[in-house]
């Protein structure tokens, strides 16, 4: 039964909305992104979050050693990769911190999931390649057949929302569900979009 994920948050009245509908997990991003969040504010805001939801820090080709404050600091409870970090990074990375890691992969292709099964992370996580220099966020879906069946745990992102989600999860077999701008209205989190898509998962999952 797939867990789900809402990523991107940013504001302490995001935090609010998630305790109030309580997804597996969410996520801050520390890239440069529109969604990027100060450390400062997401040490403020997972000291709001409920502990039974986990923390995901979000980073794209980071320095190791922020990576490693924020994990040992507890201000995040999983890392997740979305640039080009090898297994060398991530084997440096685990020296360093106990903390899951999560690495995504951009699926444009066959050949853009040859070698995945190789990473050393503790999840896969498949969002659509859209160009070389964009890494995520987009909201663009991308082929779920290609997604190897004998893949493992992964999370499934890229164009996911109310309208597609039941379909997603009955196509595909996701250890989580990642959600971003689908739950938003104007940039900024939408309280009624997140309580729909983690209805949606909810139900699926028979709670």
């Amino acid at each position: 039964m797939a867990k789900i994920k809402i990523c991107g948050l940013k504001r302490p009245e995001d935090i609010a909305f998630v305790n109030e509908y309580m997804p597996d997990y969410i996520g801050f991003v520390f890239a440069d992104t529109k969604r990027k969040v100060e450390d400062a504010m997401a040490r403020k805001m997972k000291n709001l979050l409920k502990p039974e939801i986990k923390a995901v820090g979000v980073f794209v080709n980071d320095e190791i050693d922020h990576i490693v404050r924020l994990a040992n600091e507890d201000i995040i409870d999983m890392i997740q990769l979305h640039g080009d970090e090898n297994n060398a990074y991530i084997n440096h990375l685990r020296k360093l911190t106990n903390k899951a890691i999560i690495k995504a992969i951009r699926v444009k292709d066959v050949k853009s999931l040859e070698q995945c099964k190789k990473i050393n992370a503790n999840y896969l996580l498949f969002d659509t390649f859209v160009s070389e220099n964009v890494y995520g966020g987009t909201g663009k879906a991308f082929d779920r057949k290609l997604i190897p069946d004998d893949i493992g745990d992964y999370f499934l992102a890229g164009g996911l929302g109310a309208d597609n989600l039941a379909e997603a999860l009955s196509e595909c077999n996701p250890y989580a569900v990642d959600l971003s701008s689908s739950v938003e209205t104007n940039g900024v989190k939408d309280r009624e979009k997140i309580k729909k898509v983690i209805q949606i998962v909810k139900k699926q999952r028979g709670e």
